[in-house]
């Protein structure tokens, strides 16, 4: 909305206006260490003393200017130089001295303005009672002396000043406080919307940086998994069957391949940021390589697909993939059964995944006490999407992970030759 604005008004007061605007009402653009407003002082300065002196030529009953009106008069524009530092302490200030030069009986004018922009600085920064107590004690002080004090105050002779003119003072005060709180709201309106703006830049930087260790989470521990069992191996038949150790070496070769390939994907992500990646991200028709990995460390996985198969969303599709990745890799890495059952269930609306082990636990797996990163990042994945992941021990024995992923949107789709599901027959095979 912003460069909605002809160019003019973007090169001449609108930034500069708003920027002003925008500034917190906790803390003024004066607060100490901020430099003071001597441009606009120097200017009230000027203006009051001058325009007082024009003033006094068209008002001969009036006490004419001398010395200590101007002196009056500068006291009270300069303490606005401290109105953003001490805002209560100058509205009030500048009463007392508008008060007093309108006592003294020296002609009305810019003394105003004074006045104004103490009251105005006040209100602006939060402290509208103060504000509003100066602008009343000079006006209750106006009316005293033009009604029933100037028989004993200068000028000489003078008469009650007539009630009409009373009008125009009130509609002058009433008139700066409008502009007084209309300001004050509008700034308190910026700097809500400023802190929003933040409040949702942070949260959606939490988001990516979680997001990202998600992935990396997933990536890793799945792969550094395989790694870790195939090295295992290799090092136990290095000397009784060097072929057998050679072709857990390629497995590892392979998985830290992959492993590489995947950060990197995430990585420049980080690197180049709003630029698509330059792979797919990985999804439910990966998963015969997801078994085929599990496999060379040694668990046989069955996958299972009920249903009529729907084209996923993007993010659904990774979810999926992660979860079941994630629920391999704990088995791989916690559980003594050397067969995984998957069963991705399509139902009207909603992808359900079941993730089965025999067990037994060969350590404390996270799952036990839901504590772990791995299911973390499964209900965090599941939760973005308005889903949800269970996990925990069987009743006859083992581990089971369900998930339910709510689908909207999606096509249904028949399975082609490409994206086959292995069966049980196939990952024996």
């Amino acid at each position: 909305m912003e460069n909605a604005r002809p160019p003019w008004a973007r090169r001449g007061l609108g930034p500069v206006w708003e920027r002003w605007l925008s500034a917190s009402p906790e803390e003024p653009r004066g607060w100490p260490g901020t430099r003071l407003p001597w441009l606009s002082t120097l200017a009230a300065v000027v203006i009051v003393t001058a325009g007082s002196g024009f003033a006094g030529h068209k008002q001969p009953e009036r006490v004419p200017v001398d010395s200590a009106a101007r002196a009056l008069l500068f006291a009270g524009t300069a303490l606005l130089l401290f109105r953003h530092r001490y805002p209560r302490a100058v509205a009030l200030g500048a009463a007392v001295a508008t008060a007093v030069y309108l006592a003294a009986g020296y002609p009305f004018g810019p003394v105003f303005l004074t006045l104004a922009l103490g009251a105005f600085g006040a209100i602006v920064a939060g402290h509208r009672t103060v504000a509003w107590c100066a602008l009343g004690g000079v006006w209750v002080s106006h009316l005293l002396v033009a009604h029933w004090l100037y028989p004993w105050l200068p000028p000489a002779h003078d008469g009650p000043a007539p009630w009409e003119q009373e009008f125009f003072v009130t509609a002058w005060a009433v008139a700066v406080v409008a502009l007084s709180e209309l300001v004050r709201v509008r700034r308190e309106q910026l700097a809500k919307a400023r802190a929003e703006r933040a409040a949702a830049k942070r949260r959606r930087a939490d988001e990516e940086r979680l997001r990202i260790a998600r992935e990396l989470h997933d990536v890793l521990a799945h792969s550094i998994s395989v790694i870790n069992v195939q090295a295992g191996v290799g090092l136990a038949l290095l000397d009784s069957d060097p072929e057998q150790a050679r072709n857990a070496l390629t497995t590892i070769k392979d998985a830290s391949k992959e492993a590489l390939g995947e950060v990197r994907q995430v990585l420049d992500t980080l690197r180049a940021p709003g630029n698509a990646p330059r792979s797919p991200a990985p999804g439910l028709d990966r998963l015969p390589e997801l078994t085929e990995q599990a496999r060379s460390a040694g668990l046989a996985v069955e996958v299972t697909t009920e249903g009529t198969r729907a084209a996923l969303p993007p993010g659904t599709d990774l979810a999926a993939f992660r979860i079941v990745q994630e629920a391999l890799t704990n088995i791989v890495r916690h559980s003594g059964s050397r067969t995984a059952r998957v069963l991705l269930h399509h139902a009207p609306g909603a992808l359900e995944i079941r993730v089965d082990d025999d067990g037994p636990a060969t350590s404390v797996t996270d799952g036990a006490t839901g504590g772990g990163n791995g299911l973390v990042g499964m209900r965090e994945r599941a939760a973005a999407l308005g889903g949800s992941v269970q996990a925990g021990p069987r009743q006859d024995g083992g581990f089971r992970v369900r998930a339910r992923i709510p689908l909207a949107g999606t096509q249904e789709r028949a399975p082609d030759a490409d994206t086959v599901t292995p069966t049980a027959t196939e990952e024996e095979s």
